[in-house]
């Protein structure tokens, strides 16, 4: 016997002393899929042949070298982090990555034909795809408005360019078996204090019904809009905020996504959870890390991220709410950046697994908070690390830090030899 299955079968007792079966809890991790966003990669740039200056509020601090500049040396990375996270997951798209072959399609213009190297790549990695969107970086959305703009013919474009991203929702969906999810997210809004807040946001309610309206077979797509507080250039006023787009979800049966990152600091995501499942059958996350203000950082195990995954394991939630990710960080190695930041995620699941979920609420309903805190405290120095190596190494990827050294050698033999920078 091994070490790891030595250690293994040490927790597995631990854990069974308060009715926990690991080998449950593994086989029920197996099953969760994780949206891994592609723009990690390569900085949000994608591959438009007239691309533009990234804009709407985002920013990609960092020039480390090796960054993905084709469709192909983007699928060669994630090929490789995916290599390096146990279980099966997905692939998130923006609108910016499709393949053109060189020619120069406005968004508006999009069409699934544009994303079969993907759908391809995708089935033969046996991967679902998502789907974005994206209402940004363009000079129709110059002056930080879209969907709420008061130009009829610019809200017409980003209207059209929402309906064809839908479609190509829709495609992923039927090509791969798996309903593609699509996700909305503007950066509408206004630098100072704006004289008139209704007015752009009936504008924007209007521009979701028209987008909406167009036929889609719910069953290969799921909609979803994406809130949020403040971003660079709207700091005191944001069109689509968490109340108009919550509303506008239970209204209208689509999924109102939370992004960590989209709140206030003082905030969080998963005390939000709980209250949206009693009035939404499903919810969507972008699991970031806001350092003081919505910075994008590589996920990290932290306080939150773990009440994130209780929040959903407790309350039985794992086939409601859909994860992604959604990082960017060219401070580091990207493909790094990747699998630190998925593997965290699915760690976090794996803790909350490990976690007697039923006994603590059972303590908290008869008051006893004593014993329930100690509890708490207690199981974060449960052998859970044992665990997660043991599934690792069935998953046949590396356990511990070990797959840094496949992310160092792949820096060394294919993103060294990007560009004319040489690796650090």
């Amino acid at each position: 016997m091994t070490m790891i299955q030595e250690g293994y079968e040490y927790a597995k007792q631990a854990y069974a002393k308060w009715g926990i079966n690991v080998d449950e809890a593994i086989l029920g991790l197996k099953r969760v899929p994780i949206s891994i966003h592609c723009w990690q990669g390569d900085d949000i740039a994608g591959f438009e042949v007239d691309a533009q200056e990234l804009s709407g509020g985002i920013d990609v601090t960092g020039d480390y070298p090796g960054k993905a500049e084709t469709p192909e040396q983007l699928r060669s990375d994630l090929e490789k982090a995916l290599s390096l996270i146990p279980g099966t997951h997905r692939v998130n798209l923006h609108a910016i990555y499709a393949e053109t072959d060189g020619e120069i399609v406005e968004r508006d213009q999009l069409e699934p034909k544009h994303f079969k190297n993907w759908v391809e790549w995708a089935r033969q990695h046996q991967l679902g795809l998502d789907f974005n969107p994206t209402i940004f970086s363009h000079p129709k959305a110059a002056d930080g408005l879209t969907l709420s703009h008061p130009d009829p013919e610019i809200r017409e474009f980003w209207i059209n360019h929402c309906i064809a991203s839908r479609k190509i929702g829709e495609y992923f969906g039927r090509e791969l078996g798996t309903p593609c999810l699509t996700n909305i997210w503007i950066p509408d809004g206004y630098k100072d204090v704006p004289s008139d807040r209704m007015t752009p946001r009936v504008r924007l309610k209007d521009s979701l019904d028209r987008i909406f309206a167009a036929p889609i077979d719910e069953a290969f797509n799921v909609d979803a809009i994406e809130s949020k507080l403040f971003g660079l250039g709207s700091e005191s006023f944001v069109v689509g905020s968490h109340e108009f787009y919550l509303g506008y979800a239970l209204k209208n049966n689509k999924l109102c996504l939370l992004d960590t990152g989209h709140f206030h600091p003082t905030e969080t995501v998963s005390n939000k959870i709980s209250s949206m499942l009693l009035y939404s059958d499903n919810l969507a996350l972008h699991v970031s890390r806001p350092v003081r203000w919505d910075s994008d950082h590589v996920v990290t195990l932290d306080d939150e991220l773990r009440e994130i995954a209780l929040e959903i394991v407790r309350n039985d939630a794992l086939d409601k709410v859909m994860i992604g990710l959604d990082f960017f960080d060219a401070s580091i190695n990207r493909v790094a950046a990747w699998t630190i930041g998925t593997r965290n995620m699915i760690k976090a699941l794996l803790y909350a697994m490990l976690t007697p979920n039923d006994y603590l609420k059972q303590l908290q309903e008869e008051g006893n908070y004593t014993e329930r805190l100690t509890l708490i405290e207690e199981f974060k120095t449960y052998p859970f690390g044992a665990v997660w190596d043991y599934y690792c190494e069935q998953n046949g990827v590396p356990v511990k830090e070990a797959w840094l050294d496949e992310v160092k050698a792949y820096e060394q033999g294919v993103l060294g030899h990007r560009g004319k920078q040489e690796v650090r």
